[in-house]
């Protein structure tokens, strides 16, 4: 009858008779937002099921209605504080019903629209905004990250590598000269793309400022370091970048430091790249 009168009402309903069936169900990726939840059920009862649910972690939790015949002042007590939204007593209205589910909806939209801001401005935070990378900021933390992995890793008896390339493109104050700071902006995102694209999945690419860029490769022995800038400067300096002033090409000088291990320090790794571009 409850799944009856929530199709009506426009929502799309997936019932299980058990508790069991409902952790299951709740732990999948795509669960349900919204739960109405019976506090007396086989296999696990609604207090549990709802103890579990809040014990998971995740970005978004559900909005979870409590529905039982229990109509003590402890009851009420005991079900909010194992994590329920809100709690309705058996037999309800469908107007109650009705007003219930929206506070729930009304709960579950605004959650979302303060998650998908907090994602925008955490994006924001650690993003160039020029060229979609990690700024400045950003990849200097995952760096030091990774330095404090290596640094475990080694303490441990494992030989971690980390490397990293320090690099700017040759002569970029001349094309934004000659050819205007447009064709300099799609030369960096030009760039940006065929760095990105030769790239590992677990290494890591930010914009330290102006055309100078930072590429940190975990795992990166000294040779196997150089192979993987080797090929970013050869593709770089073959490929012909569109922009508005025509096709342009460019070469980057590279600077490549490889972790020291008798000091961890970021610092230091930066100064040795650096010294090394130069």
């Amino acid at each position: 009858m409850l799944a009856g009168v929530l199709k009506k009402w426009g929502h799309e309903v997936r019932t299980v008779d058990n508790g069991l069936g409902a952790w299951e169900i709740l732990q999948q990726p795509d669960a349900a937002r919204l739960v109405i939840l019976d506090w007396i059920m086989p296999g696990l009862d609604g207090l549990e099921v709802i103890q579990r649910v809040r014990a998971l972690s995740s970005q978004q939790p559900p909005y979870i209605i409590l529905l039982t015949s229990k109509d003590e002042k402890s009851d009420v007590f005991s079900g909010l504080e194992s994590g329920a939204n809100d709690f309705i007593r058996k037999p309800f209205g469908r107007n109650e019903l009705y007003a219930r589910v929206r506070v729930g909806q009304r709960s579950i939209e605004l959650q979302t629209s303060l998650y998908e801001t907090q994602q925008t401005l955490t994006h924001l935070a650690t993003h160039d905004s020029q060229t979609g990378i990690l700024n400045r900021r950003a990849i200097l933390e995952q760096l030091s990250k990774e330095i404090a992995r290596v640094r475990r890793a080694r303490l441990d008896g494992s030989p971690h590598w980390l490397t990293i390339g320090f690099f700017d493109i040759d002569h970029f104050k001349e094309i934004n000269d000659q050819h205007g700071h447009q064709a300099g902006d799609e030369v960096l995102k030009a760039l940006v793309g065929i760095v990105s694209k030769q790239l590992r999945i677990y290494d890591y690419f930010g914009r330290i400022g102006g055309d100078e860029f930072l590429v940190v490769t975990p795992g990166a022995s000294d040779g196997k370091s150089e192979n993987i800038f080797e090929r970013l400067t050869k593709k770089i300096a073959a490929a012909g970048i569109e922009t508005v002033a025509g096709q342009l090409f460019i070469s980057i000088s590279v600077g490549v430091a490889s972790i020291d291990p008798e000091a961890y320090e970021l610092d230091i790794l930066l100064a040795s790249a650096d010294a090394a571009l130069y």
